[in-house]
């Protein structure tokens, strides 16, 4: 058996045996890559999940084979600790990488660019030597969107943020706070330029990350922890920058027909796991093979040539319009809907929702009749051509094996850009109006009704987290499927709450209407599909 350890792809023994299981190894010496990535750290990445070992780690691999850079990632995990323990520690952070195109051809490649990975709970030392290195270039982030947060759905400041403005800044619990205590190290160091860049789907990604270090920088301030200097030192934006950017990839669960698949190959020790912070994790990735990547090139002390591995650097607007078409439009909404409605109506694979007529009408209503007019700039993407593809090809991938409760994942956090951003839009616009808007109300009121913990056939079902689960949940404490008598305007605060749909739905002309569907789909089993169903044609 081949284990994916070091030992086991450094031997020339061995390599015909990765190639006969049709796998790609990398084309660098791996031991001069650590070296050289330890001893001159370049990149530093926070958050060790799917997103960052399928596809950024992948981008820098494809630098190292090509001989355009002799460094690899330092990779540095703030939140969920089994991925260091778990999922990099026990094979040398190497990740296997499994990339399925609608094709179905396979592509595997065994990706090594991460050269160190570490906690930052009990690696802080190792982290702060990193930070104060003049040779690094770029820290870069795949926190997930809520990761960025410093307030809960109130406005007010939560627990940890608290803790970390009170205590100061070496004992900090949230990861923009301990970035923020990082970049103090480098301020006291010297202050050498650096870009911050965060890779997470949220609209103006990088005014959100800078917008968060400075209210944390500001407290700290406030309370003579940091000096005044420390502040302007991260507003001067010729030597700390925020580039914001768009990563359009669909990185799926692991896969069980994955790891089988590996078993098969004779590849060791592939089993999924679920950790204690109930992420789904493994030693491979599962992914999509269209991949792309736009970053506004903004980088005062240089960064690798990312743009020889397929990545479009430009300007700020240009990755804006860009972020519209996927996060707010053709992507994001409809990947919303189609894995709202799998949940709901029982599909454990959104390639087979995709076949279900009354999901595939509301992808298509929310993608063609009220995202697609929302967008007048497209960036890098090509609207029409984007959404079709997105329809057509990628989301009915049936080789990718997509859990839809993975997109339903987090939606508390995403729906002011995934569907808030559009309705304003509507709301803005003469020549648009939410009067006929019909499809993001559905995946609006598909979402509460999810989040009553039963599908269509009243069968219980598990669900994705997310920052305000626990909130919404409860307040649907009294609310019963069977009987639509029971809701009293239980959701009024919610569907009121611009923090939640970045607009207040009644003011949108939304909010009753979200109402009405919400009460449809109480009524019994299979309420949820007639409501769709009725309402779509």
């Amino acid at each position: 058996m081949l284990r994916l350890e070091r030992e086991y792809i450094d031997d020339p023994l061995k390599r015909g045996e990765w190639r006969d299981a049709g796998i790609k190894l990398p084309d660098y010496d791996i031991g001069e890559v650590v070296l050289s990535t330890v001893q001159t750290p370049r990149w530093l990445h926070f958050g060790a999940g799917s997103t960052f070992r399928g596809v950024i780690a992948m981008l820098q691999q494809q630098l190292l084979d090509a001989g355009e850079t002799d460094g690899g990632i330092i990779a540095a995990e703030s939140f969920d600790y089994d991925i260091i323990d778990r999922v990099c520690a026990p094979y040398d952070n190497i990740s296997l990488l499994v990339r399925t195109p609608s094709s179905g051809d396979v592509r595997m490649d065994v990706v090594a660019s991460v050269a160190e990975a570490f906690r930052t709970d009990i690696h802080i030392e190792r982290l702060r030597e990193v930070f104060s290195s003049p040779s690094l270039q770029m820290v870069s982030f795949t926190i997930t969107g809520k990761g960025y947060d410093l307030t809960g759905i109130n406005g007010d400041l939560t627990q940890d943020v608290r803790h970390d403005i009170s205590s100061g800044l070496w004992n900090v619990r949230h990861t923009i706070s301990i970035v923020t205590s990082m970049m103090f190290e480098r301020f006291k160091s010297g202050c050498a330029p650096i870009a911050l860049v965060s890779m997470d789907d949220r609209a103006r990604n990088g005014e959100i990350l800078r917008d968060a270090m400075l209210k944390i920088a500001a407290e700290w301030c406030a309370g003579d922890f940091v000096e005044d200097d420390f502040i302007e030192y991260l507003k001067d934006e010729d030597v700390v920058s925020f580039p914001c950017s768009i990563i359009d990839n669909i990185t799926a669960r692991p896969s069980e027909m994955t790891y089988e698949m590996l078993t098969d190959a004779g590849i060791a020790d592939m089993s999924p796991l679920i950790t204690s912070r109930g992420a789904y994790a493994a030693p491979f990735v599962n992914a999509e093979l269209p991949l792309r990547v736009v970053i506004e090139d903004r980088f005062p002390a240089g960064r690798p040539p990312l743009e020889k591995a397929g990545v479009c650097f430009s300007d700020k607007r240009t990755v804006l319009d860009s972020g519209f078409v996927k996060l707010s439009a053709c992507f994001d909404p409809v990947q919303a809907a189609l894995a709202l409605g799998c949940c709901l109506l029982g599909y454990g694979d959104a390639a087979q929702g995709m076949g279900d007529p009354v999901i595939r009408a509301l992808v298509m209503r929310v993608g063609y009749a009220e995202g697609l007019p929302a967008i007048t700039a497209s960036g890098v993407f090509e609207p029409e051509k984007f959404l079709k593809e997105a329809v057509e090809e990628r989301l009915t991938n049936r080789f990718l094996h997509d859990d839809p409760r993975r997109a339903a994942e987090d939606l508390s956090g995403k729906m002011p850009t995934c569907l808030g951003v559009t309705i304003k839009t509507h709301m803005e616009r003469p020549d648009l109006s939410t009067d006929g808007m019909i499809g993001i109300p559905l995946v609006i009121a598909s979402w509460f009704r999810y989040l009553m913990g039963v599908d269509d056939r009243l069968t219980p079902m598990p669900l994705s987290g997310g920052p305000m689960l626990d909130e919404i949940t409860k307040s649907l404490d009294g609310v019963k499927v069977g009987e639509p008598e029971s809701y009293r305007g239980q959701l009024r605060r919610f569907l009121s709450n611009p923090a939640l749909f970045s607009v207040d739905l009644y003011e949108a002309g939304l909010g009753d209407r979200v109402e009405s569907l919400f009460v449809q789909m109480l009524a019994g089993e299979g309420a949820a599909a007639r409501t769709l169903k009725s309402n779509l044609s």
